[in-house]
């Protein structure tokens, strides 16, 4: 991204240790194997809002990388010229269609979609199964914080001490007896910060 004062521009950028080695040409590979790094190339150059300039100098450098691996400029051309037609094609195919998103949960979700075959809609799917999911699975059985066991820690706002204990029962369960004692001037087993020993 280039930005000038009055507006934003894009430009291809190339790591310094990127390569330009692709399947040879000449290697024993079906072209199929060939072609996809070139038409990556080819359709990042043709989809990105460039320059004309820039167009070109990014032209010239697939063009680079082509001749290194002996492949023919024609080749690519009428690979461009391919690519070209083909998104020509889908533009303007979309410009009389209207989409609708449905959620796939099933393969039964078929049999609703495919009554909009022969209309002007396109169906498109969400998953449920999405990454973040996978990494936060909702779980409703989730135990609260506070019903846990664990080291707690209480401060006196009084006399600006801290007390740290340790307890194998719910957190609430040893808070509220914290505050019994307290209510019953019981200091031995309170939060007093010179008993260091806390029973559990």
């Amino acid at each position: 991204m280039i930005r000038n004062p009055f507006n934003l521009e894009i430009d291809i950028y190339r790591k310094p240790t990127t390569t330009d080695t692709t399947i040879n040409f000449l290697s024993n590979h079906p072209t199929e194997n060939k072609n996809p790094p070139y038409c990556y190339h080819i359709n990042r150059m043709l989809s990105l809002p460039l320059t004309e300039e820039r167009r070109q100098t990014e032209w010239e450098t697939i063009q680079t990388i082509v001749q290194n691996n002996n492949f023919l400029n024609a080749h690519i051309a009428r690979l461009k010229t391919k690519i070209q037609h083909k998104t020509h094609i889908r533009t303007t195919k979309n410009e009389s269609k209207k989409w609708a998103t449905y959620t796939y949960h099933s393969p039964k979700v078929r049999k609703l979609t495919n009554l909009f075959k022969h209309t002007n809609i396109n169906i498109t799917f969400k998953s449920t199964n999405t990454i973040q999911q996978s990494i936060k699975p909702k779980n409703p059985n989730k135990i609260p914080d506070y019903n846990r066991s664990g080291v707690y820690k209480l401060t006196c706002k009084t006399r600006n001490m801290s007390y740290v204990g340790q307890t194998i029962r719910h957190l609430t369960q040893r808070y509220h007896e914290h505050t019994r004692y307290i209510r019953n001037n019981d200091p031995p087993i309170s939060i007093c910060p010179t008993h260091s020993k806390e029973p559990t």
